[in-house]
């Protein structure tokens, strides 16, 4: 028997509005596998969308939005452990926890419930790899047999952080701990190539319109370093290039709208990677109607 629905999808595919609306039919709650919308002050760039959580007047109840500080480097260990805490208040609660993003990682290290440990600062590495070129840190990363780290190594910063990862998992084995059983029902969401590049491109231009340029510019007036803003990647990356006067807003815009189509593309590679290694994924297509889509998730729940 199913004890946890994900609904899964590239950006711009409808699984958010998809998993709300399964939330109200199923009496459940939402529980975000997203790596930035953990971070508060991070909406228009993240798409958090927070009013697709409130139908017809009724707040649907999400988890891990908003739950630490834009600056902070939250990562996949500290998210296993807080989708565990609220899966499990669900599961008391006997209510249905809904899991939805488009984060590769997050969303397989809880379905598959990797033995992950809590990896320090190492300065001393670090210091060692200062100055070293992007593909020569990408190089170095690839010797490793075994990656325990597989996000985005866009920047030099995130490249040392999974080298620093690898060192330390060499030396520190990790022991066995226990992991709920999780049966999952796993949704996917089918967009076709064109609507999607479509899709991207439109609501790129409405979040800035909507003033995600002002949103990257308060987190900087905030206080955090554009390094770590960059660090984030696509929008906050391309934003704080361009408000830094690296880059021309036409120049902006171009190479965000295309390292958006770049990174959807990535997160479907993930999910189809994870169908050659058994996760059963129940693809449905984005064009058919919301009350299609419940219907048959319906039938799949109750089947299981």
């Amino acid at each position: 028997m199913f004890n946890l629905l994900s609904v899964i999808g590239p950006t711009a595919s409808g699984k958010t509005a998809l998993a709300v609306q399964l939330a109200l039919a199923f009496g459940g709650e939402v529980i975000s596998a997203d790596s930035r919308q953990v971070y508060r002050g991070m909406d228009i760039g993240t798409g958090k969308d927070l009013e697709e959580y409130r139908v017809n007047g009724k707040r649907i109840s999400c988890h891990l939005i908003d739950i630490v500080e834009a600056g902070y480097k939250y990562n996949v260990f500290e998210y296993q452990r807080d989708f565990v805490r609220v899966w499990e208040s669900c599961r008391e609660r006997k209510v249905l926890p809904i899991l939805c993003g488009g984060s590769g990682l997050y969303v397989e290290a809880v379905l598959k419930g990797y033995q992950l440990l809590p990896v320090p600062v190492n300065e001393q590495l670090r210091n060692s790899l200062a100055g070293l070129s992007l593909q020569e840190l990408a190089e170095r990363l690839a010797r490793y047999k075994k990656l325990h780290n597989t996000t985005e190594i866009d920047t030099p910063k995130r490249a040392i952080r999974a080298i620093e990862i690898e060192e330390y998992y060499q030396n520190h084995p990790c022991e066995k701990k226990d992991f709920p059983v999780i049966r999952p029902l796993i949704v996917g969401v089918d967009v076709g190539r064109e609507v999607r590049r479509d899709r991207i491109t439109r609501r790129l231009h409405e979040r800035l319109n909507q003033g995600m340029i002002e949103e990257v510019q308060r987190i900087l007036d905030s206080g955090v370093k554009p390094e770590d803003l960059i660090y984030y990647g696509l929008e906050y990356k391309f934003l704080t290039l361009y408000l830094l006067g690296d880059l021309s807003y036409e120049e902006m815009v171009r190479q965000l709208n295309v390292a958006i189509h770049q990174f959807a593309k990535r997160q479907m590679t993930w999910f189809r990677k994870m169908e050659r290694e058994g996760f059963k994924i129940c693809w449905l297509p984005a064009e058919m109607s919301l009350g299609e889509k419940i219907d048959t998730i319906r039938g799949w729940w109750n089947e299981g």
